[in-house]
């Protein structure tokens, strides 16, 4: 049985926000645990694999478990307002990057590159599926793998340490059951055995997939969007304003409801957070950094984290027409999150939608040094690679900005419409995160 790798996984507003700060700040109010999904009509793997998703002893600290970071409460995301989530043994190691919902993840396919386009033709994106931001897990089963092992995640030192922790759980023989006694006999076929459970659950429970938002309702015949609602629509599709469905698809696809991603990869040109130490240059480096700017040239950072060509992922390092590309997530439940962005350098969709209509029109709004001083353009890749960052609408270099303010709020409310749990019957009881109260006055 093949070892399974650690991955660092799970990183906003762009700002000087001390490290010490954030963690002891997240640490005095540390959510409760989220309380389980009730097991209704799951395979004995699955069960298995619900109790693996919700158990915090199976961590370094005892505090941490797969549904702290993809919270059920919040549709499988983070909980809170930090761009990157905290763990470790102490549960106060910053990760490296914002935590994806898992809300639906069972549609994303596999990683696979996209073959060159004829000659004289546009190749969109280089690349399409793959779980995580850099897509280096294929499957749900490698990928619940890693947060056991991940230094500031669960922050396991090993396979064997996980099984010490299993042991001790009062489902162990039911893992036995299923998995054969044999199985806890051998550290790596025992992670990959809770990595296959963890996939089940997410596979058969519910609420991985819903499709029941507004959006839904609307597309069934069964409720109509407010004119707000329905002119942010619009906009969205709209290939010269919004240009959204471009990349995040609103149509069925093989018989699948609008998962809103073609789970392609863009370079976005998303300005560096400077809130992640990492990030800043006096920043000591621990040993799950790999210092890979040394030789880039300009701006001289002694990390970067580009998505596609490393330094997480390693496998394609060599292609540097990769770099500062990251997956393109569902936009299904986007309203619910609170950091934005693979780094997690917004907190709101309206920044995020107000970066895309003056990324090029008003450059110092968005990129700035630690200090707040006027940075470069596209700061958080070097300058050698910034032919990699995506053009075109909505990004325009003159004339006004392709959405207005009020075009703004409307397309948020429309993607407030895209969060689970909308009932026709009851339309006043629709959960509504505070962006969309306030998109909607």
């Amino acid at each position: 049985m093949t070892t399974a790798k650690p991955y660092p996984q799970p990183g906003r507003l762009l700002g000087l926000i001390a490290s010490m700060l954030l963690a002891g700040l997240a640490a005095a109010t540390e959510p409760p645990q989220p309380t389980p999904i009730p097991a209704t009509g799951l395979s004995a793997t699955a069960s298995i694999g619900r109790s693996l998703f919700f158990d915090p002893n199976l961590s370094a600290s005892g505090r941490q478990s797969c549904a702290s970071c993809h919270h059920p409460g919040n549709s499988f995301s983070a909980p809170n307002n930090l761009a990157v989530q905290l763990g470790g043994a102490g549960l106060n190691l910053q990760g490296l990057r914002n935590t994806p919902t898992a809300s639906y993840t069972r549609f994303v396919p596999a990683f696979a590159l996209n073959p060159p386009p004829p000659p004289g033709q546009p190749r969109p994106s280089p690349a399409r599926g793959g779980l995580l931001h850099d897509g280096r897990a294929n499957t749900l089963a490698i990928q619940a793998q890693g947060p056991f092992l991940t230094a500031f995640e669960m922050g396991n030192r090993s396979a064997a340490e996980v099984l010490q922790r299993l042991r001790t759980r009062p489902y162990l023989t039911q893992f036995s059951t299923v998995f054969g006694a044999a199985t806890l006999n051998n550290p790596d076929a025992t992670l990959a055995a809770m990595g296959r459970a963890i996939a089940a659950y997410e596979q058969e429970e519910p609420s991985f997939r819903l499709f029941n938002s507004k959006f839904d309702a609307v597309t069934n015949g069964r409720a109509r969007f407010n004119p707000r609602e329905a002119n942010g629509q619009r906009l969205f599709n709209d290939p010269n304003r919004g240009n959204c469905a471009s990349c995040h698809t609103a149509r069925p696809t093989g018989g699948v409801p609008a998962l809103f991603t073609d789970h392609s990869y863009r370079n976005l040109g998303i300005p560096r957070n400077w809130a992640i130490p990492y990030n800043r240059d006096g920043t000591a480096l621990p040993s799950f950094i790999t210092a890979n700017g040394a030789n880039l040239g300009v701006p001289h950072h002694l990390y970067y984290d580009m998505g596609l060509c490393g330094p997480v992922r390693a496998d394609l390092a060599g292609n540097r027409a990769l770099c500062g590309m990251f997956r393109v997530p569902t936009l299904r439940n986007v309203a619910v999150k609170q950091a934005y962005f693979h780094n997690g350098v917004f907190s709101t969709l309206n920044q995020v939608i107000s970066f895309y209509t003056s990324r090029e029109l008003t450059p110092a709004r968005w990129y700035t040094k630690a200090d707040g001083s006027a940075d470069i353009r596209y700061n958080d890749l070097p300058t050698a690679l910034a032919g990699n960052i995506t053009q075109g609408p909505p990004f325009r270099r003159n004339g006004p900005p392709a959405l207005s303010d009020t075009e703004i709020r409307d397309m948020t409310a429309f993607l407030c419409t895209l969060t689970d749990g909308y009932d026709p019957q009851n339309p006043a009881a629709y959960r509504q995160p505070a962006q969309c109260v306030a998109a909607a006055n």
